[in-house]
This record gives C-alpha cells, structure tokens and sequence, in this order.
C-alpha cells in the first residue's frame, strides 16, 4: 500500500509498488486531466505537482512517492482561473487541449519557483511537446502572468459546471 496525499486529500492505493503514479491517478482516482501521451516522459501531458515540483507521472512509480503531496490540474484552480489557465486563453495558447494541462502544471511550477522568468528559463523548464505549434504564444502567456498582465477571464465549455470538473477525492483504493 502506498499512502499520499492527492489534491489535498490523503490517499491510500493498494497497488504494485512500481505502478506508474499517473495510472493511480487516471485509473483509480479518476482524474483523467493528467493524459498518457508518450509512456516514456518525453510529451509531458502527464505533468503533475509532487511536492511542488512538476514532475512527469508515467515516469514515477507510486512506492517513490509515499508520503508526498502531489497536486493535479483538477485542483490547481477548480474554477479553471489559476494565471497560467487565463493567460494561455487570452494569448490563443490553447489548441486542441491534450497537452494543456501537463502545459499548465510545468508553467505553474516554473512561476512558483522563479516568479520572474527569462525567455531561456521557460524554455528549459517547459519542455512538453505540443504539435499544435504554440511555443511562441505560450512564452508570451507565462512571461504575461510573470509582468502580472490581466487576462480574460475563461467561459467553462456549455454545460459543464467547473464546480464538477474538480471535487474532493475521498480516498480511494483498488485491489491488486
């Protein structure tokens, strides 16, 4: 058994120790933002916080991670309004969306940690692939939320409450 805390929730998988924390997180806790793109931690779409840090999910086995806290893109902000989520909205960074969030999780990240970022500092610390091209409107997107540039606020997609989009995980389990 492997206990952490998820999004702020205490979680205990009962699950081979070198399960790929992103299937604890996909599969068991069902929170799909976090996507599997490459398996290898090269595409960065499985990109969450553990302590903090943005790590790459399929890369990391959950027995690594007892006792941190890790944070995925459902909690980051539950109204879809954190900073980096507006900026990419208001610079057109946004395409087709399976790369947004491991995207927002390693931007987030590099702005907690270095609040004023150069253009090189982004650079080398989003590294996830994104084939839609929008590397350039990205780096403008984070160097705007680094100068505190104002953003447009996001519409939710019609129908969807962001209220339902990230909720509370009461801790979850699977048989091995």
């Amino acid at each position: 058994m492997t206990d952490l805390t998820v999004n702020g929730q205490p979680v205990r998988y009962r699950l081979a120790p070198e399960t790929p924390l992103l299937f604890a997180l996909r599969d068991v806790s069902n929170l799909t933002g976090t996507k599997y793109g490459c398996g290898s931690g090269e595409c960065g779409a499985c990109t969450v916080h553990i302590d903090g840090r943005a790590v790459r999910s399929c890369r990391v086995p959950i027995a690594q991670v007892e006792g941190t806290m890790v944070t995925t893109i459902e909690a980051l902000s539950r109204d879809r309004g954190h900073p980096v989520q507006q900026a990419m909205v208001a610079e057109g960074a946004i395409q087709c969306g399976f790369c947004t969030a491991g995207i927002v999780m390693a931007a987030s990240a590099l702005l907690a940690a270095n609040p004023q970022p150069s253009d090189a500092d982004v650079a080398g610390a989003i590294t996830n692939l994104c084939r839609c091209g929008v590397q350039p409107r990205l780096v403008r997107a984070i160097r705007g939320v680094a100068r505190g540039d104002g953003a447009i606020l996001a519409v939710p997609p019609p129908g969807i409450d962001p209220a339902d989009a990230a909720h509370a995980i009461p801790a979850l389990s699977a048989k091995p």
